[in-house]
C-alpha cells in the first residue's frame, strides 16, 4: 500500500487525521484479503471487490465510509476500473432522503409518511441490481399520492446535495455579460478543454472514461455539458455514463444502458425486472437545471424530452428561462 502517498492526498483533501487513519485501516484490510487469494490492489478484478465488499455485508462491516475510503485509494492508485463500480454503488446515497425531505416541504409531513413508509434504504455496499425494485416502487407511490405536476416538481431537486458554490462563477459569468449565449459557449469551451485534459493525463472524470472519441462527441454538441438556448429555453443533453462504450455499441438496448447515469434506475434497463415509470427521470431533470437555476438565481422549471427509461438512446432536457431573466 501507498501509504504515505495515500494520507497525503487525504491531507490535501482536507481530511482530518482521525478519518486518515481509518481510511488507511479500511485499505489494507482489503490488501489483506487479497493477498489471502493471491492477489493484490494491482490486479484485483472488479469481481474480486464485489466479493469483499459482500464479505463485508454478510459480517456486518460494511459503510458507507469504508467504501469511500475505498474509492479514494483506488483513484489514487488509478484502478479506475475499481473507482467507477464503488461510485456506482454509493453515488445515490442521499437521493431518497432527499427526496423524502422535499416531499414534506412541498406536499406535507403526511404525504411524506404514506410514500416513504416501507420504502427502505438498501444497506451500503448494495450491488446496483438490487436498487431498481426500490425506486419502482418508490416512483408507484409518488404518483399515486401526488398530482403529476407535483411529483415531477418533488423529483427535480437537488437530491445529490451538489454544492450551488460550485457554480458561482457562471452566475458572475452571466452577470458581466448579460448573455446567456455567450455564457453557454463559455461553458462549453471550459468543459472540452476539461475533457481534454483528464484525456491527457488518463484520469476519470466524475465516472467517465475521457478518449479522443468522447472529447469530439462533446465538442460537436453544445447541448453536452452546456447547452443550446432557443426562445424561452435552454436545451441540454446528458452526456452517456460510460460515453465511450455508448459511442462504440450498436445494439439500441445496451446504448440506453451506457447512456443511463442513475444508480438506482440504470440496472433495470438489462434486467428487466423492474418496470420503472419514466417520470423518475425529473430526478435527473433537476441535477442538470441546478447550474441554470444558480445563473439566473431562480428555481427553474424543466422538463424531460427524452430518457434511457422511457426507451431513448439519450437523455435531454429543456429548461424554461423566465423572459425577465433573459437580456
Amino acid at each position: 500500500m501507498l501509504e504515505k502517498e495515500f494520507r497525503d492526498y487525504m491531507k490535501e483533501r482536507g481530511l482530518g487525521d482521525e478519518e486518515a487513519e481509518s481510511a488507511v485501516k479500511t485499505v489494507l484490510g482489503f490488501e489483506g484479503h487479497l493477498k489471502s487469494m493471491g492477489k493484490s490492489l494491482k490486479s484485483a478484478s472488479v469481481g474480486d471487490l464485489k466479493g469483499y465488499i459482500s464479505m463485508l455485508m454478510r459480517e456486518g462491516r460494511s459503510s458507507f465510509e469504508g467504501l469511500l475510503a475505498l474509492a479514494r485509494y483506488v483513484r489514487l492508485i488509478k484502478r479506475n476500473d475499481l473507482f467507477v463500480y464503488i461510485a456506482s454503488i454509493v453515488g445515490a446515497r442521499n437521493v431518497l432522503p432527499s427526496i423524502a425531505e422535499r416531499l414534506a416541504a412541498i406536499a406535507g409531513e403526511e404525504a411524506r409518511r404514506r410514500v416513504f413508509d416501507g420504502v427502505e434504504e438498501l444497506p451500503p455496499g448494495s450491488p446496483p441490481e438490487a436498487f431498481p425494485p426500490v425506486t419502482e416502487r418508490l416512483m408507484e407511490r409518488l404518483e399515486a399520492e401526488l398530482p403529476p405536476e407535483t411529483c415531477r416538481r418533488v423529483l427535480a431537486g437537488n437530491h445529490h446535495g451538489v454544492p450551488r458554490e460550485g457554480f458561482k462563477e457562471q452566475r458572475e459569468m452571466y452577470l458581466r455579460s448579460g448573455n446567456i449565449d455567450e455564457v453557454l459557449k463559455e461553458i462549453h469551451d471550459r468543459a472540452v478543454a476539461e475533457l481534454e485534459e483528464h484525456m491527457a493525463e488518463g484520469k476519470i472524470w466524475y465516472e467517465q472514461k475521457i478518449t479522443p472519441r468522447v472529447v469530439e462527441f462533446v465538442r460537436n454538441n453544445q447541448e453536452l455539458l452546456a447547452g443550446v438556448h432557443e426562445g424561452d429555453k435552454i436545451y441540454m443533453t446528458k452526456i452517456p455514463y460510460a460515453p465511450d462504450d455508448y459511442l462504440r455499441e450498436t445494439d439500441p438496448l445496451m446504448r440506453r444502458y451506457y447512456a443511463c447515469h442513475c444508480p438506482l434506475a440504470r440496472a433495470a434497463i438489462l434486467r428487466g425486472d423492474a418496470e420503472i415509470s419514466p417520470t423518475w427521470c425529473y430526478c435527473s431533470g433537476g441535477f442538470e437545471k441546478l447550474q441554470f437555476d444558480v445563473i439566473f438565481d431562480e428555481d427553474l422549471e424543466v422538463k424531460v424530452l427524452e430518457s434511457a427509461l422511457a426507451g431513448d438512446d439519450r437523455c435531454r432536457f429543456a429548461v424554461k428561462i423566465p423572459k425577465v431573466k433573459l437580456r
